[in-house]
């Protein structure tokens, strides 16, 4: 395995770059930081208006969540790649594909997120800035928000876990990532497919563990801080 990886570092990493486009580890980590990223303002309007006590919003957002949530990820991705194009007439690059996919699944789940951490704040804090005058609004945004945000950055981490995963289902349509790399390596060593899959695995495993037990640890020292300010 030391072997294959000195020869093939470099295209495990980065794919191509500098003299063609990014691939490669690199890609994966890239794509699921920006799709997390571009999903935070999107998870954060669905998850208020999962909370608000307007019904009129509260429950087609209620049903738009739980429609994404019972929809593959494979299928969307299916869909944006091979029938948007049939229709539109435009078709989209794989990156931009994936990317779109990603920012509608974590957008969802984000919003879960949004409205668990908004509902672990004593709802004394509401009524406190209620009462004090504070609009609905403005008792979101200035007392309700910033207390749940702490709480929810384990699960931030967690789900960006979850996107670095996801990422590998651009497999299926050639984007370039890390599992893709690691299919053209295993093209040019046939005799060495057990260490090549072996090394993704153990790829996939140190950083999703390490981000899990960074979660973790953001978690304990949550936690800590609850109680110490108790």
């Amino acid at each position: 395995m030391l072997e294959l990886i000195q020869t093939y570092w470099v295209y495990f990493l980065v794919g191509q770059y500098p003299n063609g486009p990014l691939g490669g580890l690199a890609l994966t980590i890239s794509l699921a930081a920006l799709a997390l990223l571009l999903a935070l303002p999107l998870g954060l309007l669905l998850g208020l208006a999962r909370v608000s006590p307007w019904r009129w919003l509260r429950w087609p957002i209620t049903a738009l969540v739980f429609l994404v949530r019972s929809v593959p990820l494979l299928m969307v991705i299916f869909w944006a790649y091979f029938f948007l194009p049939s229709i539109t007439g435009h078709k989209t690059e794989q990156f931009s594909t994936m990317l779109m996919a990603l920012v509608l699944f974590d957008g969802v789940y984000l919003a879960e997120i949004v409205r668990a951490g908004v509902l672990g704040v004593p709802k004394g804090q509401m009524e406190s800035a209620r009462s004090l005058g504070f609009s609905y609004l403005a008792t979101m945004r200035l007392v309700i928000l910033p207390q749940g945000l702490r709480h929810m950055l384990p699960s931030l981490v967690n789900q960006f876990v979850d996107s670095i995963k996801a990422t590998s289902l651009g497999y299926i349509i050639g984007l370039t990532e890390v599992s893709f790399i690691a299919a053209q390596i295993n093209t040019q060593v046939f005799t060495q497919s057990t260490q090549v899959y072996t090394l993704l695995a153990l790829t996939y495993f140190v950083l999703c563990f390490g981000l899990s037990r960074f979660a973790f640890w953001l978690e304990r020292r949550s936690t800590l801080s609850v109680k110490a300010s108790a």
